[in-house]
């Protein structure tokens, strides 16, 4: 049977989703830009690098040629890192006969325009349907069929259900929302907390440290979620404080991990290198920083790391800074539309 999914991207997530939809049934051309890692896969019926001892289904064809993943599929689920979205959908929109639903997976904000996913999609793809899904969902999870719940995110209401039915199953139960701004903010913006997080845990600090980081995180998160456009009850769901808090306390998460060894002393160079994938909140992080300039919204734990990954601040000091910021109400906002004095 002809394969309709067409999967872009080779690393644990994409094998992930690509095993998902082959257990379900479907045909899926797995696209891995790589040609040596292609060819073992082909060889392996595994992905060794990034998700070692799940073994990939014969209905998984693994490919080098991005014309073939993508031809004639109704579904192209783009599974690249977030900088490298763009430059992917350059590779093969011009291949594209008919108009499939394109399905992204990458939770990021491209560094230097400051779009997010669905933009760049708007501006390379203006006519085609776009989906985002994201939340609380580790590929080496997922690929065990672990239980887990997504959200799918689109403008149109018929497409996010239909993806809805195409990616549910027992063990991966998928959501629907219309606020594709706050879906994608909350799953990028969550990697620079967890960084914070792993820091955190790289000092030696506690649980009441982490919870207070993650607490006042999605609050940075959801203020410029909604002077972006967004609904902030999005960030009380599946892709904002879930996302946080399995990105936050988890070791499958990169973000974390790098975190952990920056506490502990490494420099940025040397945590990406040990983490041997993409680490995406620390281009988020200068992306974050940058947004919160332009809207003019105080992030203080972004602009934190942003200083000790960009511009040499000791961690410690940074610590230091936000235990010691002015004095303010938990929720300034409930003190203003209360119109308290007390």
């Amino acid at each position: 049977m002809e394969a309709t999914i067409g999967v872009l991207g080779g690393g644990s997530w994409g094998t992930a989703l690509a095993l998902l939809l082959a257990n379900k049934g479907y045909q899926v051309d797995l696209w891995v830009r790589d040609i040596k890692q292609c060819n073992y896969m082909k060889e392996a019926r595994e992905n060794k690098k990034y998700l070692p001892n799940v073994k990939l289904p014969n209905n998984i064809n693994i490919t080098n040629d991005i014309e073939k993943a993508v031809y004639g599929k109704k579904i192209i689920l783009l599974a690249v890192p977030s900088h490298a979205v763009r430059e992917t959908i350059k590779k093969f929109k011009s291949q594209l006969k008919e108009q499939p639903i394109l399905v992204n997976v990458a939770k990021g904000i491209e560094t230097d325009t400051l779009l997010r996913v669905s933009e760049i999609v708007q501006q390379e793809l203006p006519t085609i349907e776009y989906t985002i899904i994201s939340g609380p969902s580790h590929a080496e999870e997922v690929s065990r069929d672990i239980p887990t719940a997504v959200v799918a995110a689109s403008t149109n209401k018929r497409v996010a259900e239909y993806i809805q039915e195409v990616f549910m199953t027992p063990r991966f139960r998928v959501y629907t929302n219309p606020d594709v701004i706050g879906v994608e903010l909350g799953g990028a913006l969550k990697n620079v907390i967890a960084l914070g997080a792993g820091i955190s845990d790289g000092l030696g600090y506690g649980d009441n440290t982490k919870a207070a980081l993650m607490n006042r995180g999605i609050i940075e998160i959801s203020r410029l979620g909604e002077k972006m456009g967004a609904n902030k009850k999005t960030f009380a769901g599946l892709s904002g404080i879930g996302d946080l808090i399995v990105t936050c306390t988890s070791l499958h998460s990169r973000n974390r991990r790098a975190g952990i060894k920056i506490g502990q002393g490494a420099s940025l160079e040397e945590a990406i290198k040990s983490i041997g994938m993409v680490v995406e909140g620390v281009r988020t992080t200068k992306a974050a920083y940058e947004l919160s300039r332009k809207y003019n919204i105080r992030m203080p734990i972004t602009e934190e790391i942003y200083g000790v990954l960009y511009e040499g601040k000791d961690v410690r000091y940074s610590v230091f800074n936000l235990m010691m910021r002015d004095k303010k109400h938990e929720m300034e906002e409930i003190v203003q539309e209360m119109r308290l004095d007390w």
